[in-house]
């Protein structure tokens, strides 16, 4: 992949991390696009491109631990709920 096609990419996935369905998608996905897209490699980014057609409901459940995500996403999803708790607990310690 181009330099250009993937900060093109980066973009697009930004985007749609932040234009989910529910707002606990937004939330949870923009942070953890923010934080963590441009470190991945490209396989990384297409598995996220592909989690990203998930219906929200799902990725919220799998996220949040109601629901085991499939093996494909895993990995992703351990990884994004564990962003999402730790940024959880800074936003708890800045308030004070």
């Amino acid at each position: 992949m181009t330099t250009e096609d993937r900060e093109q990419m980066l973009r697009k996935l930004g985007l749609r991390s932040i234009r989910r369905g529910i707002k606990e998608m937004d939330i949870i996905l923009g942070g953890y696009a923010e934080a963590r897209l441009a470190e991945m490699d490209d396989e990384g980014l297409a598995l996220y491109e592909r989690f990203m057609f998930e219906n929200d409901q799902d990725l919220y459940r799998w996220v949040s631990g109601q629901d085991a995500a499939p093996t494909e996403y895993s990995a992703l999803v351990a990884d994004i709920s564990a962003f999402a708790v730790a940024h959880a607990a800074q936003a708890r310690e800045a308030r004070g």
